[in-house]
């Protein structure tokens, strides 16, 4: 059963939820102050985590960037106007999802199933996985860069990195056809879908921070009023 941690100071949010996201196999707990979920955080154990936008001591943008420093865990925002701009700046953060408040808690729980669907499955390696052909033909190959889709992971000069489940989804989609350009509508209706009209500004953010995720690499290449592409040279298998 995943672990969720719900950060809201709303006291009377948390009991219903978890009794509702128990018939999902979820398992929902509350802190109602950010120095608390960041104490549960940092116990371990925990596969997402929702943060209101509202909160005591420090507002959920200021926590979203403390997580961040420490963890890559998967992050949905309860932004309470639903403000562009909120999401935006949520975004540039590391977030992963948003739900604007008042919400129906089947979307938030949508919202969770989304991104744990980006984890990198766990207890995956070499030594324990398929044979080396299989483990070949699951990987793409650059100069430098090295792309596992069975494991979700990116090794960066023989260095494994840490992507959040956006940047990883933009990587992949540049990297399966290096070379073509990717609109920033073309790439805003891979990773968001319905909400791609939100995001004008979204794919320059995350484009910004896989590059310098990637660095010293130069891997994607800005075409001026086109988009996107990845610039390295794919290797054979």
């Amino acid at each position: 059963m995943h672990r969720i941690l719900l950060i809201d100071d709303d006291e009377n949010l948390g009991p219903p939820l978890a009794t509702f996201f128990q018939r999902f196999e979820l398992q929902l707990v509350h802190a109602t102050r950010p120095s608390a979920g960041l104490a549960l955080l940092r116990s371990g154990g925990f596969d997402a985590a929702i943060l209101d936008v509202m909160l005591p001591e420090m507002d959920g943008f200021e926590l979203c960037r403390n997580i961040r420093k420490e963890s890559d865990i998967p992050i949905v925002m309860l932004t309470a106007r639903g403000d562009v701009m909120d999401r935006v700046v949520g975004l540039e953060l590391g977030a992963d999802h948003y739900l604007p408040k008042p919400f129906e808690p089947r979307e938030l729980v949508a919202c969770i199933q989304t991104v744990l669907r980006r984890l990198k499955p766990k207890g995956h390696h070499q030594d324990h996985g398929p044979n080396p052909a299989m483990n070949a033909a699951s990987s793409l190959f650059f100069d430098g860069l090295e792309i596992d889709t069975a494991r979700r992971s990116v090794s960066r000069l023989g260095a494994e990195i840490e992507l959040t489940g956006t940047e990883y989804e933009l990587l992949i989609l540049l990297a399966r056809e290096p070379g073509k350009v990717f609109s920033r509508d073309d790439i805003l209706n891979q990773l968001r879908g319905h909400e791609a009209d939100l995001y004008t500004r979204a794919v320059d953010i995350v484009v910004s921070r896989l590059r310098k995720k990637l660095e010293p690499l130069d891997c994607i290449k800005t075409l001026r009023n086109a988009g996107y592409s990845l610039a390295l040279r794919r290797l054979p298998l």
